[in-house]
């Protein structure tokens, strides 16, 4: 059917989404293109020739074009341009053919999202990168895809309803567990867009203290600061990115935490498919953890830090499959 096929390529290109989303950041390319919706007055091309390089160069307020940087943000562009067709296109067909409320209003939450995220990443260009707006604009791409595989598993009816009810205890366990993720992921855009990431640059203890001296966590969380300032490469001084990174270090260990208790919770509770979504969290978690920590120790590898997002995001995913169970309980398989 073309509503399934082009549900699942949707989910499949969120998904590439929010991973050049996080190349694009970590490869400093998030001003590549100084203006918006085009690439230095360019809309499907970039400056080639010599006097159209002089006016990009010219255009840019640091004069500091850079073809590479262009590419990789007019490639995000695109990919999101696309996506956001596909999701129109989704729209159409569940108001002309299938006839679903809920299919309906889901995917005009979803053009709703789409249309957020085009003006956070208009004002990701025209604020030069304002933290809050950045990672605005990066919770965005996780709602959107959160919300698209929320409707692809509606659609499927996956995962299979379960024979009885699950433990009460697995519905708070659930719901602490996703809070703490979306808090940890919000902290951990947070520590990117403030260039953070390598403020503390040994592991597990920072600057070789367990608690180091000086952060500043008043400086640290202002949401907003002035507009005109640039932001790339960053701002704050070192206490505060030290406070920011720690708080995001903390917040690792309490969401890890929850992740474990509800898995452990899904594991005891008898029943196979919360066995086995126990499980996959358990490994999701594990692997999760070892590239933050990886990114510490090898001190931001750019392939590890890409990979560290994309697994965030499929962490996200595990734990809202877990919720579609919640959901199934206690009906018959």
């Amino acid at each position: 059917m073309l509503f399934r096929r082009l549900l699942s390529l949707t989910v499949a290109l969120t998904f590439l989404v929010v991973v050049i989303g996080a190349f694009v950041r970590l490869t400093d390319a998030g001003l590549g293109c100084p203006d918006w919706p085009g690439c230095y007055g360019h809309l499907t091309s970039l400056p080639e020739t010599e006097q159209e390089i002089a006016a990009a160069q010219a255009q840019d307020p640091r004069g500091a074009y850079d073809a590479g940087k262009a590419f990789r943000e007019m490639l995000h562009r695109y990919l999101a341009g696309a996506l956001g067709l596909l999701i129109l296109g989704l729209a159409v067909l569940c108001r002309t053919r299938l006839g679903s409320a809920r299919l309906a209003r889901g995917t005009m939450a979803l053009l709703t999202l789409v249309v957020l995220q085009a003006l956070l990443g208009m004002w990701t260009v025209t604020l030069q990168l304002k933290p809050l707006i950045v990672t605005l604009h990066l919770l965005g791409g996780f709602a959107t895809l959160g919300l698209i595989w929320w409707l692809l598993l509606r659609y499927h009816g996956w995962p299979r309803p379960t024979a009885s009810d699950p433990p009460r205890s697995l519905r708070y366990l659930y719901a602490a567990a996703l809070a703490g993720l979306v808090v940890q992921i919000t902290l951990g855009g947070w520590t990117s867009t403030n260039y953070a990431a390598l403020a503390c640059p040994d592991f597990p203890t920072c600057r070789e203290q367990w608690w180091p001296s000086g952060m500043d966590f008043s400086e640290a969380f202002v949401l907003w600061r002035g507009l005109g300032i640039d932001y790339e490469y960053g701002v704050l001084d070192s206490p505060a990115r030290t406070a920011i990174h720690v708080a995001h270090r903390i917040g690792a260990v309490v969401a890890s935490a929850l992740i474990l208790a509800l898995a452990a919770a899904s594991i005891r509770s008898g029943l196979g498919a919360w066995r086995v979504s126990g499980w996959v969290l358990i490994a999701l978690l594990a692997i999760q953890v070892s590239l933050g920590i990886g990114n510490i120790v090898l001190q931001l590898p750019l392939a590890v830090a890409v990979a560290h997002n994309a697994f965030a995001a499929i962490l996200l995913l595990a734990i809202l499959t877990q919720g579609r169970l919640l959901l199934n309980r206690g009906a018959s398989p």
